[in-house]
């Protein structure tokens, strides 16, 4: 099996891909059981890749130590270079990892062009400018020593990132660990391969030393295991679902209690009040749930609407849901595509199922979508009992829409979950939002719009509503309670990803 396959995409470009694992400098042959990639849209195959098994781990974190020892003394401005290289390189290459990552997780080539990867460029050039900014301090304990702190790189930092947002996500990762001085190893998702295999060879074109990041691939319960509980990696960093996530951080405390970043699942509440901006709210908890077919930890999967209104923005909501474009990924016009997987679209639907039978009552959706096999309606559902499976993470095209009376009663609705990731609010009302943003408990709250990029963030051409669903690189993401542990994005990614040492000197005299 080699390690690379020549491949034509759908936009009519053909492309050299990537198949085996990034350990060193170079793509190597895996010793773990193959992994077939496919088209959610077409069911075709697009390509075979390699996968690691637990000794690849091995050479991974033997390639890591040994560049760590020269890349924690590389200067600021270097690592700034090398990451702004390789943003470069990832812009010159746009359109065909647009494609990819649309071939490869079903999601429109447009929203893949505008959002992952042109977000995943802006994530990386953000984090550049952070190389030199990691000050400490001194702290005066009187005239007879000097005391300060500095802030330094852990050492192998393994990074696992989800299918949804493939490239993306690699970039949130990759990006403040190497402007700390760490060196990475990082899997893609079993689903979704190919974007970072792709990145991976940029990496070394762009020019960075061998080992500095690994780019492997495989199964979670395989590679992602043997990642988490491996004595030699200091730090792991996982974005997926909460009980994964309860796994690595077991495996993590097992073995050599690693330092750990989680952001795990979420059901993100998005609360319309009746003073809202109607038109606004109603694209907003549209786009809330429905961007990137529901596949998005941070959607807006719970609306609750003030009983005032509620009748009229359900009559509004319908009419914009049944707007969107759904079909092939390819077609400029398309707004959703496909599930991920057979087994994702199985899941869902399996959850929409029993929550008819709770009794929760489908206004709109609610069935395969006759696109192709793997499309589902957009859904949404009101009249949810308390025991409904709907009250759980769906991750996919599904809204609960709910009615709440006083302020006081939607926070009780809102935080009654064991998820604490995302929340909105819609008001004209700046001491409500206030009140209502410090009461919910999520670690970040979008008031009057939902996961929106703002203008010092921008997206290129890109400017509609969907392509600006993606969290603020300048914010900071992580979740309350179940949701997670530590930060993405932002100055504070650079604290997870570092650590303090206090130096004391006595002096003479």
């Amino acid at each position: 099996m080699t390690t690379f396959t020549d491949l034509s995409l759908r936009n009519g470009r053909t492309f050299t891909q990537p198949t085996g694992l990034f350990i060193n400098n170079e793509f190597v042959a895996g010793q773990g059981q193959p992994i077939e990639s496919y088209d959610p849209y077409t069911g075709k195959q697009i390509a075979t890749v390699h996968a690691a098994s637990p000794e690849d781990v091995e050479k991974a974190v033997a390639a890591a130590e040994k560049a760590f020892d020269s890349w924690k003394h590389e200067s600021s401005a270097s690592r700034a270079r090398l990451l702004h290289k390789l943003a470069d390189l990832m812009e010159r290459d746009l359109e065909n990892l647009a494609a990819i990552e649309a071939m490869d997780s079903g999601k429109a080539y447009k929203i893949a062009q505008a959002v992952d990867i042109k977000g995943a460029i802006d994530t990386i050039r953000y984090f550049a400018g952070w190389t030199d900014k990691s000050f400490g301090q001194t702290i005066d304990t009187g005239p007879s020593s000097l005391n300060y702190t500095r802030h330094e790189p852990i050492g192998v930092v393994g990074q696992i990132v989800p299918w949804n947002f493939p490239l993306l996500i690699w970039a949130w990762k990759i990006a403040p660990a190497i402007a700390c001085g760490n060196v990475c190893i990082i899997k893609s998702a079993e689903q979704t391969p190919l974007s970072a295999l792709c990145a991976a060879a940029l990496i070394k074109e762009a020019g960075f030393p061998p080992g500095v990041i690994n780019v492997i691939t495989g199964v979670g319960n395989v590679t992602g295991a043997a990642m988490a509980s491996h004595p030699r990696i200091r730090k792991i960093a996982f974005t997926g679902s909460t009980p994964v996530g309860r796994s690595i951080l077991k495996a993590a405390a097992d073995s050599n209690l690693k330092r750990v970043t989680l952001e795990l699942g979420g059901k993100s509440p998005n609360i319309v009040c009746e003073d809202a901006d109607f038109e606004k709210a109603v694209e907003s908890v549209t786009m809330g749930i429905f961007f990137n077919h529901g596949q998005n930890c941070c959607a807006g999967s719970r609306a609750y609407i003030h009983d005032g209104i509620f009748d009229r923005f359900v009559a509004a909501i319908k009419i914009r849901v049944s707007s969107l474009a759904i079909g092939d990924p390819f077609d400029e016009a398309t707004f959703q595509g496909p599930q991920v997987s057979k087994l994702q679209f199985d899941r869902i639907m399996d959850l929409v199922e029993k929550g008819k039978a709770h009794g929760a009552e489908a206004i709109i959706g609610g069935n395969r979508h006759n696109a192709g096999d793997l499309f589902i309606e957009p859904t949404i559902f009101t009249k949810i009992s308390q025991d409904s499976p709907l009250r759980g993470e769906i991750f996919g095209p599904v809204l609960c829409l709910e009615r709440f009376t006083d302020l006081k009663d939607v926070v009780r609705k809102a935080n009654d979950t064991e998820f604490g990731l995302a929340a909105g609010v819609h008001t004209k009302n700046i001491d409500k939002a206030i009140r209502l943003a410090n009461e919910i408990e999520s670690g970040i709250v979008w008031v009057n719009t939902y996961g929106s990029l703002p203008p010092q963030m921008p997206m290129g051409k890109s400017s509609s509503p969907a392509e600006r669903k993606v969290a603020d690189r300048i914010s900071i993401l992580g979740g309350f309670k179940q949701s997670g542990i530590g930060r993405d994005l932002g100055a504070q990614a650079m604290s997870e990803y570092s650590q303090i040492k206090a130096v004391q000197i006595a002096l003479a005299g």
